[in-house]
């Protein structure tokens, strides 16, 4: 069900090999969810795995009660409606589609909450947006998310959000035509590459992947800072001579490229080691199965978590209530973003330097008791 590298994962529920487990590709066409666990096990143990379990598991003495009124699934405790903005990403891309399904979810539960999906350029421009109180929630990169906590570039100083849930992996794409001249990473120097909107995400992971495959100075490519639909476009007009996304699989958008023009994915698993070695945890290898875009075998590459976060001054019991919802229709939350994926309150409470909200906190100690 998984490839040889994510055996590991099957003996140890923290070994990033895990996330090779969230696609099986075995399953395209009837994907079947499959075993999901922490990227960031190596996090240290107060912030991923067994350590994160054993957190949420503290002060069991009240979690009968809580577990009781968290799965009787009623709907909140009387008072206004409250609002919740939750910063997602351009139209037509994965954070907009997750934003749309969780907003129709939260209305039809019964809960007194409501969530707007905000149209953004996603991770980084959701975190600015979380940081100067324009949104409550925001969907992010993991490797956006540790930086902005941290307060490294591109974030000026440290960010104050919290995580609600470690939601579903990207896998990067590089993607080229299948009949071109680039057949490796090292054939892109000097030619020119989409390599994500400005305030994306994506425009992070292609730095530092560029930058690990040697592609700097004078072997640099030519970075044309495009969304995805303009990237597609673009590479089927021969004006770009590849794109790189960080996405679920299949991407509809991708998908529709694939037929259009027959595309080669890059391998990127050689860079994985580096890019833990500068970064953490947050990138783990990952692999595409042959049955997406068309392809004849797998590619391995590098994947990231996605996290749901939120500004900390979000009370706790809303954030309880959201969870509930999250939990409770993880499936229809996930279908227009990625095949085979598997949302578990084990997966979910790993997200690395991010610390969840108290809220989160209390959730998942009524699920685990």
């Amino acid at each position: 069900m998984t490839t040889p590298d994510a055996r590991g994962a099957d003996r140890h529920p923290d070994h990033p090999a895990c996330l090779d487990a969230h696609l099986d590709p075995s399953a395209v066409g009837g994907p079947k969810p499959v075993l999901a666990c922490g990227a960031e096990g190596r996090a240290g143990p107060s912030r991923s795995g067994a350590g994160r379990r054993r957190l949420v598991r503290g002060g069991a003495g009240g979690a009968a009660a809580l577990a009781a009124w968290a799965l009787a699934g009623r709907p909140s405790e009387p008072g206004p409606v409250r609002r919740l903005r939750l910063a997602t990403g351009p139209e037509g891309g994965p954070y907009n589609a997750f934003g749309r399904a969780l907003a129709a979810a939260v209305a039809a539960s019964g809960q007194r909450l409501e969530v707007v999906p905000v149209a953004t350029a996603a991770s980084v421009d959701n975190l600015r947006k979380l940081a100067a109180g324009e949104v409550e929630l925001a969907m992010t990169m993991a490797d956006a998310a540790q930086d902005a906590a941290r307060g490294r570039a591109p974030f000026a100083r440290p960010v104050p959000l919290t995580a609600l849930a470690r939601v579903y992996v990207n896998y990067t794409h590089l993607a080229v035509p299948a009949h071109g001249p680039v057949r490796s990473v090292d054939d892109l120097a000097g030619r020119r590459v989409a390599t994500g909107a400005t305030g994306s995400g994506l425009r992070t992971v292609a730095g530092r992947l560029l930058h690990a495959a040697g592609l700097t100075g004078d072997r640099a490519v030519r970075e044309a800072r495009l969304g995805l639909g303009e990237s597609a476009r673009a590479l089927r007009a021969g004006d770009v001579h590849a794109l790189m996304w960080s996405g679920g699989v299949p991407t509809p958008t991708l998908e529709a490229l694939a037929r259009a023009m027959p595309l080669r994915l890059l391998p990127l698993d050689a860079l994985v080691r580096e890019l833990r070695t500068a970064y953490g945890a947050v990138y783990a290898p990952v692999t595409l199965p042959p049955s997406a875009y068309g392809l004849r075998e797998p590619v391995r590459t590098v994947g990231v978590s996605n996290y749901l976060t939120a500004r900390g001054d979000v009370p706790a019991r809303v954030v309880r209530a959201l969870l509930r919802v999250v939990f409770g229709g993880w499936r229809e939350l996930l279908r227009e973003v990625t095949a085979g994926a598997r949302l578990e309150p084990r997966f979910a409470i790993a997200t690395g330097v991010v610390p969840l909200h108290p809220g989160a906190v209390d959730y998942y100690r009524s699920v685990y008791g």
